[in-house]
């Protein structure tokens, strides 16, 4: 049953419940502003300060669970069909969230929600798309 459940839920989960923490909810309109706060600060070699927000480690996150999401997707068919349907439902959820709340309408959900359609996609060239299989055909007789 785990290889059924979309990993990418995990991000959108994480993003639900970090909106949910404002002030507000999911009608906050500072949620641009408070994912790009900076967390912390890094010295990079060159003597340069790299500021890394929540919108970053989500992101960074997001990409990670995506690049397992895809190896998932080669998965049995029957476990990769329900997963590509409950990814698609979770498409639809990111888009309204996107579309309706004013809390999601930031550039980190977008690019969350654009990694769900990309799972989906990508699921879906996989598993339905040609066959897996090569056959050598010989016309020489």
């Amino acid at each position: 049953m785990f290889t059924a459940t979309p990993l990418l839920s995990l991000p959108v989960l994480a993003y639900n419940l970090y909106v949910l923490s404002l002030s507000g909810s999911f009608r906050a309109m500072d949620a641009a502003a408070r994912l790009s706060a900076p967390l912390f600060a890094l010295r990079t070699a060159a003597g340069a300060t790299w500021l890394v927000s929540v919108s970053d480690l989500m992101i960074a996150a997001a990409l990670l669970v995506l690049f397992i999401e895809l190896f998932k997707s080669t998965a049995s068919r029957r476990a990769a069909m329900i997963n590509h349907a409950l990814s698609m439902l979770l498409f639809v959820a990111c888009l309204l969230e996107l579309l309706l709340a004013p809390a999601f309408a930031t550039s980190t959900f977008c690019l969350i929600a654009l990694m769900v359609l990309l799972d989906v996609v990508a699921g879906f060239i996989v598993t339905i798309g040609p066959g897996r299989d090569a056959e050598i055909i010989d016309d020489r007789y």
